[in-house]
């Protein structure tokens, strides 16, 4: 996420914070080339001019200039001030105190709104909140069958009728009075989309909302689109007005303009963002926190709600035991693997660990992208139990059999199980010591 631009920004900042003063012409020149980092990322002028101008005037001054550590000075400002960039309205979801809640996705063909409106529902059932879908998206071809899809796969119930005989609004409030009888706590719609914003399109969403009365009206944009997508918020907040906005792609974004300027254009927030094509891949919107992956500073609180989701509260304190006593095998390293990939993409875990984003990019990848994590999983998989949990009995038939099972390569195989031995060791030298700062070289190590 963002990639390109955190890896523009850290590196301006990182300049700053290498030396012992700073002058304003050093500040001057540093947010020159943030300025046009910001432009090169597609962020709208106006926005990346008064960002620039923000910084400025609180960085140059005594009290940061003459401080003991002027560089971490300005980068703190820079957090600040993009975070209140990000910032904008109320980025959370009232729930109603009178049931149904209802929330009305719009947007343009192609933003992800039928997959967006899943993944929704999804969300807020980790919070134990129950939603109907109500699929009223009745022009584009297989948008029902879509949703209904979707529904099925993820136990949430849908609501569509035949298209053939109902009309937009019929469905989108016989929905939310079906929505009402099965006592749920939200009813989200399905809208339909077009390529661009026309009169047809505004016309019938006007008559959804004016039917419905929706609490939210959320549009859905596609993030990598950058100000086309400022574009598309401005053209329906415009006829429709709207409460919230959903980010969908951001995963696939290296750019981010258009989640940096959204808000400021259109006085609109981010209630939530896309970061994934997995049914768990929407995130609630946190401004601070994505100003802190912008930066490469990481997004501790995220990683914890994504690993309490994850990971099972007694297996994790059995997987504790087992390291205490150096006693881990294949079998639980297994386990590891799958409660990681329920977090999302290893890729999303790693930018929400301080620094890791960019320590990454001077890592070889084969041992940090998804496809090694699937090769492992299936080199363990084509082991037997025993084997698992006593990999030290892998001879070379076995090694080449494990390989033929996985697809794999018998250096595929034994690359893993010399990898896992370096793990053993450093855990049973870890569980003898009781020094911290030896912990800390091996761990380095």
């Amino acid at each position: 996420m963002f990639e390109n631009l955190t890896e523009r920004l850290t590196g301006i900042l990182n300049k700053l914070t290498s030396k012992g003063r700073l002058t304003e012409g050093d500040i001057d020149e540093a947010l020159s080339l943030v300025r046009r980092s910001l432009l090169e990322a597609d962020v709208n002028f106006r926005v990346a001019r008064d960002f620039v101008a923000a910084v400025k005037e609180r960085a140059i001054g005594s009290d940061v200039l003459e401080s003991l550590s002027p560089g971490q000075q300005v980068v703190k400002i820079v957090q600040e001030e993009l975070t209140n960039l990000l910032s904008g309205g109320d980025h959370s979801l009232t729930l109603s105190s009178q049931p149904v809640t209802t929330i009305m996705l719009v947007g343009l063909q192609g933003s992800g709104k039928t997959t967006t409106a899943a993944k929704l529902a999804l969300h807020l059932r980790r919070q134990n909140h129950k939603s109907l879908l109500i699929a009223a998206d009745l022009r584009r071809p297989a948008a029902i069958q879509q949703l209904e899809t979707l529904g099925k796969q993820l136990d949430i119930p849908v609501y569509s009728e035949d298209p053939k005989s109902s009309t937009v609004v019929q469905v989108a409030k016989n929905g939310v009075e079906k929505a009402r009888q099965l006592g749920v706590n939200w009813a989200i719609i399905d809208t339909g989309g077009r390529l661009q914003i026309d009169e047809d399109l505004m016309k019938e969403l006007g008559e959804v909302k004016k039917a419905v009365n929706p609490h939210e009206v959320l549009l859905v944009v596609d993030a990598m689109t950058g100000q086309e997508a400022v574009n598309a918020a401005e053209g329906f907040h415009a006829q429709v007005p709207l409460t919230g906005l959903i980010m969908s792609k951001m995963d696939g974004d290296a750019r981010g303009g258009a989640a940096l300027s959204i808000t400021r254009v259109t006085g609109i927030p981010i209630k939530f963002m896309g970061v994934g094509e997995r049914p768990d891949g929407l995130e609630a919107f946190h401004p601070d926190r994505l100003a802190s992956r912008i930066l490469a500073m990481g997004d501790i609180l995220t990683l914890i709600e994504k690993a309490q989701d994850a990971v099972d509260e007694k297996q994790a304190e059995e997987m504790e035991k087992k390291f205490r006593q150096a006693s881990f095998d294949l079998e639980d390293f297994l386990t590891q693997i799958q409660s990681v990939k329920k977090m999302g993409s290893l890729s999303s875990v790693m930018e929400m660990i301080p620094g890791m984003s960019q320590l990454s990019k001077r890592m070889p990848m084969g041992d940090l992208d998804d496809g090694r994590i699937e090769r492992i999983e299936a080199i363990i998989r084509s082991m037997t139990p025993q084997e698992r949990q006593r990999p030290e009995i892998l001879n070379g038939s076995r090694r080449r059999r494990i390989s033929r099972g996985s697809g794999t390569t018998p250096q595929d195989v034994n690359q893993l199980l010399n990898q896992f031995k370096q793990t053993q060791k450093l855990m049973k030298q870890m569980a003898k010591s009781r020094n911290p700062m030896a912990l800390m070289k091996m761990l380095k190590g």
